[in-house]
């Protein structure tokens, strides 16, 4: 149910201010962190909509975007709530069975202001590039912390997601072990730069070829692998991504293709594309060099805890190529 009418909202938010009283008291909830501080402590964090008072150790979280479901994750604090793509999307099933519980609360371009408010939250984790709209509606429910962009700021994300949960240094500490990983399998790989790794993703209505500033982009940065000339998106105001026709299928090849698809009808998409003469005309489909991999990890995981996981998979695909 979505929400109507600021009379709603103004009881949601009394039955907030309440359960805040309540929570307070008792110290319920999935806590991140010790409770020396004194009941009620908050402290100020600077954000993309300015600054916000939050509490020292939130225990009740409602995220607006998957990102921040995969930086709680990774932080060890379970959300009581989350907003997901679509109204088909359920809670990205790499996240293990704590984390299907989660309360749904409407989608990234549509949160339920109600279904957000009865869950009474001490905090909201969102994004100013989806949700700018709502901050002042989600703001009389919670103190809201918003980040900027999507995708390419996806490490400083994650850093301030972990600062507003009051976890700042474990964060840090997450993404530095990332990173080595993904530095150390790039030296497992030799000369990863020579590798021309090409990714592309099917979704219902177009074919992407994904370029270095989308997150899956990054993390192959980050490994050090090379990329097609085409997919570098070189010239572009954008180099997250670009649509390619299914006539252009046959642009796509590299060493190795990996491909995924966002739903059922991006993958009957798939099906049709890959089952196609352009397609089995690809060098790489022809040396079995194709791996499909999970969408909800590779495109909108977005955090620590999908980048490791990429990079698992890439070490996987890539180490027979370089041991031949």
């Amino acid at each position: 149910m979505r929400f109507h009418g600021f009379s709603r909202l103004a009881r949601g938010v009394a039955v907030v201010a309440m359960a805040g009283l309540a929570l307070t008291a008792c110290g319920g909830g999935s806590g991140s962190g010790d409770s020396g501080s004194p009941a009620g402590a908050t402290r100020t964090v600077k954000h993309a909509m300015g600054e916000t008072k939050v509490p020292e150790h939130p225990s009740r979280i409602v995220v607006l975007d998957t990102d921040k479901l995969d930086s709680l994750y990774t932080l060890g604090i379970t959300p009581v709530g989350a907003a997901l793509p679509d109204e088909q999307s359920g809670i990205p099933k790499y996240l293990g069975p704590s984390f299907a519980t989660i309360k749904s609360v409407g989608t990234l371009q549509e949160p339920d202001l109600e279904a957000i408010a009865a869950l009474q939250p001490d905090l909201i984790l969102g994004s100013k590039f989806r949700q700018e709209k709502f901050y002042d509606e989600l703001s009389k429910i919670a103190p809201t912390v918003f980040t900027e962009k999507v995708g390419i700021t996806w490490k400083e994300n994650f850093l301030l997601d972990a600062d507003a949960v009051g976890k700042k240094a474990e964060g840090e500490q997450k993404l530095q072990a990332y990173e080595a990983q993904a530095k150390a399998v790039g030296q497992e790989l030799g000369d990863p730069a020579k590798l021309k790794i090409s990714l592309i993703r099917f979704r219902p209505a177009e074919i992407r070829e994904y370029g270095p500033d989308s997150f899956a982009g990054i993390v192959l940065n980050d490994i050090g692998v090379g990329r097609p000339q085409q997919q570098l998106l070189e010239g572009k105001a954008d180099r997250r991504f670009a649509p390619i026709s299914p006539e252009q299928i046959d642009q796509v090849d590299g060493d190795m293709i990996f491909v995924s698809a966002f739903g059922a009808d991006a993958a009957k998409q798939q099906a049709q594309v890959t089952a196609g003469p352009l397609w089995n005309k690809l060098s790489a489909v022809k040396a079995g060099h194709v791996q499909v991999v999970d969408d909800e990890i590779w495109m909108t995981g977005i955090g620590v805890t999908a980048a490791g996981k990429v990079v698992d998979d890439v070490k996987k695909a890539l180490t027979p190529l370089v041991q031949k």
